[in-house]
């Protein structure tokens, strides 16, 4: 058997079209803590770190009007992100309260867990998977 290569995901890297709208979503809408932010003068972009987990970053950042990438329908390269929840239910309460609308929760053919989506304000979907403990499907 080959030893994996890869331990975990460190981070996951955005590009957003309205920097400020992007890091009130992700920090304030979805509570993820800034690890730290700066701006990078030669590029004209902001660069800010949240923590998803510990040991696990989102990064986002502004560029001069970067081009939109399609994501309905499906298309080529990342589908989406998608986080663990403890409860969906209690998760769905939580955007509806801040503003966020969630499609209808379905459940997993395959395990059995439910899940649900909705838009970052770029319309990247987000999924939230209502997880179990330390499973990772």
């Amino acid at each position: 058997m080959i030893s994996p290569l890869l331990k975990s995901i460190h981070h996951v890297a955005l590009i957003c079209s309205d920097y400020p709208r992007s890091r009130a979503f992700y920090s304030e809408t979805l509570g993820l803590p800034i690890v730290r932010e700066v701006y990078r003068e030669t590029r004209q972009s902001w660069k800010c770190d949240l923590e998803v987990s510990p040991g696990v970053q989102l990064e986002l950042f502004s560029f001069p009007e970067p081009p939109p990438r399609p994501s309905r329908p499906e298309a080529q390269g990342l589908r989406h992100l998608a986080f663990a929840v403890d409860d969906i239910d209690a998760s769905i309460a939580v955007l509806l309260d801040r503003g966020v609308t969630c499609e209808p929760v379905r459940v997993d053919e395959y395990t059995g867990r439910r899940f649900t989506f909705f838009a970052d304000p770029d319309d990247l979907p987000i999924e939230l998977y209502e997880a179990d403990g330390g499973e990772l499907s």
